[in-house]
């Protein structure tokens, strides 16, 4: 399973700088390769950790393929989410290429802090989490059951949450206009995963209707 963790994330880095200098036209990019390089060293460094803490959870969330009990509409979200992160690499390659994405270090230090607290969230989630797995579906066969402890607490998805965080910080730290433009078409798609997800959980799973109850936002406490 960690042979694979590694080769999976060096697959995703290799794919995210082939997208982003393929597209930009040149390797003079500081952000990106800033971006690249943490990317290298945290998917490996959070599967690592995840493999001594949680490993079901880690073997649950490395299968990229759909699942039985994965509704048809989290199929076509999850569809729709890879292209539009595509888009996004390129968008922001594209605008490198035009002469733009070159913020200073006063926009990439900030944009380096939103992500890399996107991912201590996330590594929160999954500590709180057992069953957060990267598709919708019930988990019967590992006992599913509602959590409401920890990030849980406070919103009813903290995962999308913390996603959109990254959604919002590389592109500060690629120095790209363009790619933050995308964030509130994240935050609409993630917000449409949340009904999806929401109403699988209502009709399948013990007690989240009065966790949901309980829980009355979302995604943004005190908000949605």
């Amino acid at each position: 399973m960690i042979a694979k963790l590694l080769l999976q994330n060096t697959l995703f880095v290799i794919g995210m700088g082939a997208l982003l200098f393929a597209t930009a036209g040149t390797l003079h990019w500081p952000g990106a390769w800033t971006y690249l390089i943490a990317s290298a060293v945290i998917g490996p460094a959070c599967g690592l950790w995840l493999a001594r803490i949680d490993p079901a959870l880690l073997a649950e969330r490395m299968r990229l393929t759909g699942r039985e009990a994965q509704p048809a509409a989290d199929k076509v979200f999850m569809l729709a989410l890879i292209i539009v992160v595509v888009l996004w690499f390129i968008a922001m390659g594209l605008e490198r290429r035009s002469g733009g994405a070159n913020a200073g270090v006063a926009v990439m230090l900030p944009g380096l802090a939103l992500y890399l607290l996107s991912m201590a969230l996330i590594m929160w989630v999954f500590r709180t989490n057992s069953f957060a797995a990267p598709v919708v579906k019930l988990q019967a066969e590992r006992d599913h059951r509602v959590i409401s402890t920890g990030p849980y607490a406070l919103i009813r998805h903290p995962m999308y949450a913390s996603i959109m965080l990254f959604f919002i910080g590389v592109p500060l730290l690629l120095g790209s206009w363009w790619g933050l433009l995308f964030a509130p078409l994240f935050f609409v798609l993630f917000a449409i995963r949340t009904a999806i997800e929401e109403r699988t959980l209502l009709a399948g799973l013990k007690g989240y209707a009065d966790y949901a109850a309980r829980v009355r936002y979302r995604l943004v406490p005190g908000l949605w």
